[in-house]
């Protein structure tokens, strides 16, 4: 009995200096974020090329920056609903995908800081999507692309470029003719 109090008493010990060492120490409070939104203008476009069209709406860009200090939490992006439609009569379009470039007010591309990926747009690539268009379909794709820092500064963005890859292969709509005739009844 003895032995089972020291052992109680050893281990309410033991107990009592972990939690006097392990007791919390006051954390730093994180900065909030705050969401930046730069407006693009004009922020819907419609552009044709070949036999695509495409409409670009809702653009918008968008970067967190910590309140106070100003520092970006996440980088800027390019948002928006990028719409293409086959206007051909008799062709059928395969997307394959696309590249968007920023182009300075020189004619030149805006890089993106070297810790950042090209932005493309995915053709395809939910579940049930199609990358095949016949003619007069349309497909949706959101934009969410990323942005240069470089850009935001006014008066050096000039335009939004989207360099999209399809295949077109030849639709044609044939009617199969079967003579025929019944026999009469005797």
């Amino acid at each position: 009995m003895r032995w089972m109090q020291a052992s109680l008493m050893v281990m309410s010990a033991a107990v009592a200096a972990m939690a006097a060492g392990c007791s919390p120490q006051s954390s730093a409070v994180a900065a909030a974020i705050t969401e930046k939104v730069y407006v693009v203008t004009p922020d819907a476009l419609k552009v044709k090329a070949g036999i695509v069209s495409g409409d670009l709406t809702e653009m918008k860009v968008m970067e967190r920056v910590e309140q106070g200090s100003g520092k970006v939490a996440t980088p800027a992006k390019l948002t928006g609903k990028l719409v293409l439609r086959n206007v051909s009569a008799d062709q059928t379009v395969r997307l394959i995908g696309g590249k968007i470039l920023y182009i300075d007010s020189q004619g030149q591309p805006i890089k993106l800081d070297d810790n950042r990926t090209e932005p493309t747009i995915r053709i395809a690539s939910s579940y049930g999507s199609s990358d095949r268009l016949d003619p007069g379909q349309d497909a949706t794709h959101m934009l969410d692309a990323e942005f240069p820092v470089e850009a935001l500064k006014a008066k050096k963005l000039r335009e939004i470029r989207v360099d999209l890859a399809y295949i077109p292969s030849a639709y044609k709509q044939e009617t199969l003719k079967f003579p025929v005739s019944i026999g009469a009844q005797p």
